[in-house]
């Protein structure tokens, strides 16, 4: 399995998970940079998170030229899906099995996928971060920070924006440590040369991502409302 990022408008990714010369694209939120990676190789799945117009807006077009693509995503993306999936649930796709895991607070019914150790979080999860709460439901938020620590180290987390540096300056802030110094300054140095921070793991982010490392709910809504204005 290999994981290609490709960059939407101007801090989004969308992953194309490639297997034996197939591909599931991610979040397309932009359909051209999916027809410049994939050119004439029909796509075999669209796996959505959620219902954002930068992470759902290319899958039209993409199931246009390419025809016949199966698109999953959560019930906030029926309109466009084949299979609406909620967690819990399991999908088979090119010999491999993605584990649904609902992943609430950024939106009301967002989803991720698990596969071979590899997470797919769309917004709900970040280097050093964690997305808006636009449903203001920061316990549903809290408790999907839950959901991925206590998912195994190794998982290499594959979120769809390059928020890495913001998210560590708040962080160097709020709740520094060693941890945090040392994954500011790789990350620092990376997007000086214009080149991507992701994946991070879960390991990593139990050592410097303050929505995880918070020890309460309250705790966690304080940082989410500081990080709202920072």
């Amino acid at each position: 399995m290999k994981i290609n990022a490709i960059r939407a408008f101007s801090d989004n990714y969308i992953w194309i998970i490639e297997i034996d010369g197939e591909y599931v694209v991610v979040d397309p939120g932009e359909a051209e940079p999916v027809f410049d990676f994939l050119k004439d190789k029909a796509p075999t799945a669209i796996l959505l998170t959620h219902k954002h117009s930068d992470h759902v807006g290319g899958v039209e077009e993409i199931v246009k030229k390419y025809g016949d693509v199966r698109v999953f995503g959560p019930n906030e993306t029926a309109k466009y899906n084949d299979v609406s999936l909620s967690g819990g649930t399991e999908l088979e796709l090119l010999g491999k099995v993605f584990a649904v895991i609902d992943t609430p607070g950024h939106t009301e019914e967002h989803i991720s996928y698990l596969v071979d150790d590899k997470l797919f979080c769309g917004d709900a999860l970040f280097l050093a971060g964690c997305g808006r709460v636009f449903t203001k439901d920061y316990a549903a938020q809290y408790e999907t920070m839950k959901k991925f620590a206590a998912l195994d180290d190794e998982v290499e987390a594959y979120p769809a924006h390059e928020y890495s540096l913001s998210n560590l300056e708040f962080t160097m802030k709020y709740r520094p440590n060693d941890a945090v110094e040392e994954e500011y300054e790789r990350v620092k140095k990376l997007r000086d040369e214009d080149k991507n921070t992701l994946p991070t793991t879960i390991g990593k982010e139990k050592e410097i991502n303050p929505f995880i490392r918070a020890k309460d709910l309250d705790e966690f809504v304080e940082l989410r409302l500081a990080k709202d204005k920072f």
